[in-house]
């Protein structure tokens, strides 16, 4: 699909790539959540359409709103607003979102990326062995350190 050459211009085309985008991983982590974690479909896939909606509002925010700031803060901000105790659409929202377990949203984006890396693998070659070496160490690096600061957090809470 072919856009307009300024990626900060919303186009209708461009807004309808994004939901059949979102549409499409929602309906496939709704699957792999089912499938690993047995959680109702009807509430995980209400739980993915939220998530959907809060992702999309921030690619708009970001394109719409005058500041250099990510759209990954916009869509961090408005899921933390609209889960606050006090907000009137925190136990709806904390409700279906807490239905899609976290794993199945990472398998299928971690699927997205190969794929995208698949689509150049010409780009990827030209990186070379020092690139595949680097990767291994900058995911095994990420990997150990998530993995430190959850069991710290798990310790710290009493959850073992």
């Amino acid at each position: 699909m072919s856009f307009d050459p300024d990626p900060k211009v919303i186009t209708f085309k461009r807004v309808l790539y994004w939901i059949l985008l979102l549409l499409i991983f929602s309906i496939i982590t709704v699957i792999a959540n089912y499938v690993g974690y047995k959680h109702p479909m009807s509430e995980a896939l209400m739980g993915m359409f939220i998530l959907s909606g809060i992702t999309l509002v921030g690619l708009l925010m970001e394109r719409l709103l005058p500041y250099q700031i990510s759209n990954i803060i916009y869509i961090s901000i408005i899921g933390c607003i609209l889960a606050l105790p006090f907000v009137p659409t925190s136990g709806f929202v904390t409700y279906y979102v807490s239905k899609v377990d976290l794993i199945s949203i990472v398998t299928v984006f971690l699927a997205y990326v190969g794929i995208g890396i698949g689509r150049d693998w010409k780009d990827f070659k030209r990186i070379g062995w020092r690139g595949v070496i680097v990767t291994i160490f900058v995911i095994s690096g990420t990997y150990i350190c998530s993995a430190t600061v959850a069991q710290i957090v798990l310790i710290l809470t009493g959850a073992i």
